[in-house]
């Protein structure tokens, strides 16, 4: 597959909204997620970034942005179909993230990762420069 066949689409269908619930389930940061609960966090979010399939349509790629527009934007469920992984979709996801008109004059994009998916990050250009920044989460009871 060359990613050049690939685009990106800002919205999803209801069968890709199912197809991304399906991907999430897949994964130990997003399972346990209820479609319901996946088609809020759609509604609410600013920017999506979905690669169909040309022929089917089936959702090979998918991540998400939140931003203030100036100061932030913060992306969120990077996540590729795990029979279309090593095909360039992740690196297309992040270039039209970062090249995105008003992503691409945001002055941080923020994301975090496990360890190993670093270096995929660091070759689009995000770097670990905050260095002693903790990362701090407060779970709902």
């Amino acid at each position: 597959m060359e990613e050049t066949k690939f685009s990106v689409a800002g919205a999803l269908s209801e069968a890709q909204t199912v197809q991304l619930h399906a991907l999430y389930q897949g994964e130990w940061w997003s399972a346990g997620r209820t479609l319901e609960e996946v088609r809020t966090m759609l509604l609410h979010s600013q920017f999506l970034f979905a690669v169909p399939c040309p022929a089917s349509g089936e959702l090979l790629a998918f991540a998400r942005v939140i931003t203030d527009h100036v100061f932030k934007a913060f992306v969120f469920d990077v996540i590729v179909h795990p029979g279309h992984r090593s095909a360039g979709l992740g690196s297309l996801l992040v270039e039209h993230i970062t090249g995105h008109p008003v992503l691409s004059r945001v002055r941080h994009i923020e994301l975090y990762c496990l360890p190993e998916r670093a270096a995929f990050y660091r070759r689009h250009g995000f770097t670990a420069e905050p260095g002693e920044l903790c990362f701090l989460r407060r779970i709902k009871a």
